[in-house]
């Protein structure tokens, strides 16, 4: 494992790659509206055929070849890129699978956890340190977490995995000596093989392939590929300039995004356990952000 760099600070050149990485992907259950149609599976299988050879041609244009050799012969980073390719692939099928099986609210309750997760990580693996105000929103924020989670601990084990493989990934990233361009090319070649084992698989089902069945759809699961690769690179490039925990509790913003979107735009009922629970979050974010403001305001 590489040498932890020393703390970071919070910095724009950190913060505005996370928040456009959440941002975009606040923006998925749209995109997937559009594919309802479509076997989970397929849109999974594109997602990883089509975002490699976006990732090719950029890593050709940017001049970043001899950076990929390096990645793709080196023993240790190859492996680490390796893991850290299964465990998002894994992340994105935990996540199909809890949708298809009617469990959506685990699903969404995974990316609750997640920050915290990433916190504990932050603390144990990269010893960072929390101010006191920084302790008090992860309290807050375990608060309303835990509300959520009193009421679904049947299926508190998809949330646990989802959880687990994104926080698992983003730790490896954290870590790893490689540019976000370099890193999610040798994931995405890693994943090749089990996405056309998945595409496979799909061609012997009734219903088959969607793609080309008409220009539409095959244009939204031919934009699976850079839907999946810009929000990845802009995580991969916070994730190297930010402290971990930090990344982590930004994360809220993707969740803060959904729940308004399920509320506002697909007239979801609210339930007041849900309010309170959210209020906690929202709460932990306020005094989160008035920590890092105060300690830039301070320097």
């Amino acid at each position: 494992m590489p040498k932890i760099a020393p703390p970071q600070s919070v910095t724009l050149s950190g913060l505005l790659p996370a928040l456009g990485a959440y941002g975009i992907w606040c923006l998925f259950p749209l995109y997937f509206a559009l594919l309802h149609a479509v076997s989970p599976f397929e849109v999974v299988g594109w997602r990883l055929l089509c975002t490699l050879p976006i990732c090719l041609v950029a890593v050709l244009l940017l001049g970043k070849g001899p950076a990929l050799r390096t990645a793709l012969t080196t023993p240790r980073l190859f492996g680490a890129l390796t893991l850290s390719g299964l465990l998002i692939g894994g992340n994105w099928l935990s996540y199909v699978l809890a949708v298809m099986d009617g469990h959506v609210l685990a699903a969404s309750l995974g990316y609750y956890i997640n920050p915290l997760v990433n916190v504990l990580t932050a603390t144990i693996f990269l010893k960072e340190k929390l101010s006191a105000r920084q302790w008090i929103a992860v309290a807050l924020a375990a608060i309303g977490v835990a509300l959520l989670a009193r009421g679904a601990l049947d299926t508190l084990w998809i949330s646990l995995a989802i959880a687990l493989t994104f926080a698992g990934y983003g730790l490896i990233r954290k870590v790893a000596p490689v540019e976000a361009l370099t890193g999610l090319t040798v994931e995405t070649m890693v994943l090749a093989i089990p996405a056309l084992g998945i595409m496979a698989w799909q061609m012997q089902q009734p219903a088959g392939l969607a793609m080309g069945t008409s220009p539409t759809i095959s244009a939204l699961l031919f934009c699976a590929g850079p839907l999946t690769a810009v929000p990845l690179m802009l995580f991969a490039t916070a994730a190297r300039r930010l402290p971990f925990a930090v990344l982590g509790f930004i994360q809220f913003v993707t969740p803060t995004g959904l729940f308004l979107m399920s509320v506002f735009l697909f007239d979801e009922p609210l339930k007041p356990i849900q309010l309170v629970c959210f209020a906690f979050i929202w709460s932990a974010i306020a005094v989160f952000c008035w920590d890092i403001l105060s300690r830039r305001e301070a320097r």
